[in-house]
């Protein structure tokens, strides 16, 4: 059966689109060789890239009339394509645009005339046009801009805000020619309450770049200055109350163990593009790395201060996401954090409502069951991530220690980061 969309890539930006289009009433297929068979079933894959949606979710979407296939036969038979294939970091911080090629080859072997092709997955300036349209064009005899049209949209939604879902986030595109972001816009029209037209593919990429860096730099500043307030014996969380309550040219940011999500930190790689690095780009991730390695230190030392040793110290880490109130493990900071204790000889449990099981270095984690009995029981309890299902009060009482790094328990009850 012929649909209007295919939504190639059911992952963290993939499935929201496709939520959006069913609602809407458009008829949407999805099209994921890894990930489809589930989705068709009403389950959610194991891999924790669907990000806020829930298995019931998935089956009112099934309902509404979303087809997830693993048939590429399908993707010729749409009006409106959007590539939501995943680009990871690879080993030296690139993207890998892998997925990203696999999925235009699928698409470009069988593209049709007049079809309005969309690429969503973080990219690099330049992707659209240097990357995706040779693929699309070589792979189908036809031309971007005369016979189809292409576009990007950067995805941004805020996993689990509750005040900003997909209508109510103004969407971004760039096409090749107008007509490309012409018919991109009446495409998002239909499901989000605004459309912003950039001049081209280029600067609709560089807004990704610049929204994405925008997050980090700002984390790092924050990072930075909990280490130095803590050195110089400053409460930082009551100097971010203070400072935000200044009407303009200051957007509060919150320290934390380490950056998570889905955004990476993006530079332009140099040497294939003749352009300078972002520096700041650059020294913002070296400062959000270290934060691990920090929570380790004071851990240590706030063990060493109550005659503790790391080594055989029980170790309670509370909250193992990279946001609060969701399942999304995706660079979550915990998984180094429980690394290095293990490393380090401590004995470490987790507890967290999200995650019923979790491993580390290829060991599962013991699970705490009763919250307050694991917290009295632990040496050290670490507030790495606060669900609205902690009550952390009550918690700081029950903890012998608790190490918040966060900055959620109040004032004097835990030491923060």
């Amino acid at each position: 059966m012929p649909a209007d969309l295919a939504v190639i890539g059911l992952g963290h930006l993939g499935l929201p689109l496709a939520q959006a289009a069913v609602a809407a009433r458009i008829a949407t297929i999805g099209y994921d060789p890894a990930r489809a068979a589930d989705l068709a079933g009403g389950r959610l894959p194991c891999d924790g890239a669907e990000g806020t949606l829930t298995a019931a979710d998935v089956r009112r979407m099934l309902s509404g009339g979303f087809r997830p296939t693993t048939n590429p036969v399908e993707l010729g038979r749409v009006r409106t394509a959007v590539i939501c294939a995943p680009t990871p970091a690879a080993a030296d911080r690139s993207l890998d645009l892998t997925q990203v090629a696999e999925a235009a080859r699928s698409l470009a072997a069988r593209l049709r005339p007049h079809t309005t092709v969309i690429l969503e997955s973080p990219a690099y300036p330049g992707t659209t046009e240097e990357f995706l349209r040779p693929i699309l064009e070589q792979g189908s005899g036809l031309r971007a801009g005369r016979d189809f049209h292409l576009a990007y949209s950067p995805g941004r939604l805020d996993p689990g805000n509750r005040l900003h879902g997909y209508a109510g986030t103004p969407k971004v595109i760039g096409g090749l020619t107008p007509a490309c972001t012409e018919s991109a816009a009446a495409f998002y029209g239909r499901l989000t309450d605004k459309v912003v037209r950039a001049r081209g593919p280029r600067e609709a990429e560089t807004v990704h770049l610049l929204e994405t860096n925008y997050r980090h730099v700002n984390m790092a500043l924050v990072n930075e200055m909990a280490v130095l307030c803590h050195d110089l014996g400053i409460d930082l969380w009551d100097v971010i109350r203070c400072a935000e309550t200044k009407p303009f040219g200051f957007q509060a940011f919150r320290p934390g163990p380490g950056v998570g999500g889905h955004g990476v930190p993006l530079d332009i790689p140099a040497p294939s593009r003749g352009a300078r690095p972002l520096r700041m780009v650059e020294l913002a991730q070296q400062v959000n790395d270290r934060m691990p390695q920090y929570v380790i230190q004071r851990s240590a030392t706030l063990l060493n201060e109550h005659g503790k040793s790391a080594r055989g110290a029980r170790v309670l880490l509370l909250g193992v996401t990279y946001k609060p109130d969701l399942a999304d493990q995706q660079g979550a900071p915990a998984q180094e954090v429980a690394t290095r204790l293990m490393e380090m000889g401590a004995a470490v449990s987790y507890h967290d409502p999200y995650v019923p099981n979790w491993s580390i270095l290829g060991r599962p984690v013991p699970r705490a069951d009763s919250l307050y009995e694991a917290a009295a029981d632990a040496d050290l309890t670490i507030l790495l991530q606060h669900h609205r299902t902690y009550d952390l009060q009550g918690l700081a009482v029950k903890a012998q220690l608790l190490l918040d790094t966060r900055g959620a328990t109040p004032a004097g009850a835990a030491h923060r980061l």
